[in-house]
């Protein structure tokens, strides 16, 4: 497998410096950039070419969800993780539907933001930490009582909550004594009923919607 090219954005320089220390120690992962803010990534990510992007949030000049925003429209194939301090569901929220594909924060140990990086870049998908996605989960699901199901069958529900949870198709499968041909063609369709194109997309609506 190639390395993962990975570029940094955080404002703060302890922590910026601490994780390119962290990232440059280990096998398989390059460093391809350090940066203080999500306009510098903006302008220099496009030319780095990076597989995925360490993005804080609050940063200052531009933020990482904004940030996050455009860069997906340049580099739609490369994954964002928000690196947060933040547990809130509002920007949680706001991440995935500037297409965030993953979202740790930054008291986790250094082994889940690997985790994380290793799985995105294997497998794809949505990585978010499981206390995390439970309370998006959570909050949601209280305010979803009288929201349209967008014809979604009680299966399909469960696979939509699952990829949010950040389950992969083959962890998907397993949990649901299916194959994993038949979660993708279950997701193909899933896809088709929310109007949608990707699982990132899917994951996005699913909580904007309180489908989960």
């Amino acid at each position: 497998m190639q390395s993962i090219r990975v570029l940094i954005c955080e404002d703060n320089t302890d922590k910026r410096e601490y994780l390119k220390s962290l990232l440059d120690g280990y096998q398989g992962v390059v460093v391809v950039g350090a940066l203080a803010d999500g306009r510098q990534a903006v302008d220099r990510a496009p030319l780095l070419s990076p597989d995925i992007i360490i993005m804080d949030i609050e940063m200052p000049g531009l933020s990482g969800i904004e940030a996050t925003r455009r860069l997906k429209k340049l580099l739609p194939d490369t994954h964002i993780v928000m690196y947060t301090v933040y547990e809130d569901e509002q920007k949680l929220y706001d991440s995935l539907c500037a297409g965030a594909s993953g979202y740790v924060l930054k008291k986790a140990s250094p082994q889940v933001l690997l985790s994380t990086l290793h799985d995105l870049a294997e497998h794809g998908g949505s990585a978010i930490m499981p206390q995390i996605a439970s309370k998006i989960i959570q909050h949601f699901h209280k305010l979803s009582a009288d929201q349209p199901q967008h014809g979604l069958d009680d299966r399909q529900l469960e696979i939509l909550r699952l990829l949010v949870k950040g389950d992969t198709i083959k962890a998907i499968a397993s949990q649901m004594h299916l194959s994993s041909d038949s979660i993708k063609k279950q997701l193909k369709k899933i896809y088709d009923k929310l109007h949608v194109s990707c699982g990132k997309e899917a994951v996005a609506k699913a909580v904007r919607d309180g489908l989960v």
